[in-house]
């Protein structure tokens, strides 16, 4: 989508999608509701907002736990992380944790360290790269459930503070990341500083679940879906708008293509001419 896609809103439209984001709830069938685990899934939202009170070792190391024992194809483990504090995290990029959070993973989907012992399989760098992906991204999952049961809130960040996957090319300087192992995302820890937001404008089960062949998706489903997407992004951040996010994306996708494609398949690409 480019950002002239966005829609334009009365400021009677804004405030209705603003409402239907404030009341949407999770469906928790009522025989469910008191299913502790399920409702920690459930209740987790992206925190942005974090209290100065620092992550016991312990706790920090429960979430990192939850992520070294998540499933992944074939038990291949395709996943690294790379673990800061508040202060090696400054040292290392000469600013914040971005939302002053105390503790940060940047998650790397890792095709490199299981060659050095396995070399069963012939050498086929997309499904590899498909499989780090989702391995690294369950590992990811794993650890903001985690985080969510022992009081600790987090967001994943994909391009806020150079720090995922649109800025592969800067994160391989900084880590030093051989071939073949590139940066998905990072994850943000801390004490929520505020009550948990909203859930995030949701699509309805029946547009994105199907039985038999492909079912696509009902326009004006999407375009309520992208209304309350826009009011909620100018909600949370007035100075800005998700048009400009959009674009912020955008100016970087080209570069991000291009570094990926080298580091994950050896190919050198003028992002100029993707």
């Amino acid at each position: 989508m480019s950002p002239a896609q966005t829609p334009t809103m009365t400021v009677g439209e804004f405030l209705r999608s603003l409402w239907r984001i404030v009341a949407g709830r999770p469906n928790i069938p009522p025989a469910l509701q008191g299913n502790a685990l399920l409702q920690t899934v459930l209740k987790r939202r992206s925190v942005r907002r974090f209290t100065q009170q620092a992550i016991p070792e312990e706790v920090f190391a429960a979430i990192l736990e939850a992520a070294r024992v998540a499933p992944s194809t074939v038990n291949l483990q395709s996943w690294a992380f790379a673990v800061f504090s508040a202060q090696s995290w400054q040292a290392a990029f000469g600013r914040a944790i971005p939302f002053k959070a105390q503790r940060a993973v940047i998650v790397l989907g890792d095709m490199h360290r299981n060659r050095a012992v396995l070399q069963a399989f012939p050498r086929s760098p997309l499904v590899e790269y498909s499989a780090a992906v989702m391995n690294a991204s369950l590992a990811a999952m794993a650890m903001t459930i985690a985080a969510e049961a022992l009081g600790v809130g987090s967001v994943m960040l994909s391009e806020t503070g150079r720090s995922g996957l649109l800025d592969a090319g800067y994160l391989k300087e900084k880590l030093g990341l051989p071939e073949r192992v590139f940066p998905l995302m990072t994850i943000v820890f801390g004490y929520p500083a505020q009550a948990a937001p909203p859930m995030p404008p949701r699509l309805p089960l029946e547009q994105i679940c199907f039985e038999g062949r492909y079912r696509e998706a009902d326009e004006a489903v999407m375009a309520e879906w992208m209304r309350q997407m826009t009011a909620g992004y100018k909600a949370s951040f007035p100075t800005s708008s998700l048009q400009a996010q959009l674009g912020v994306y955008q100016s970087k996708i080209g570069q991000a293509e291009a570094d990926l494609r080298q580091m994950v398949f050896g190919e050198n690409t003028d992002p100029k001419g993707l």
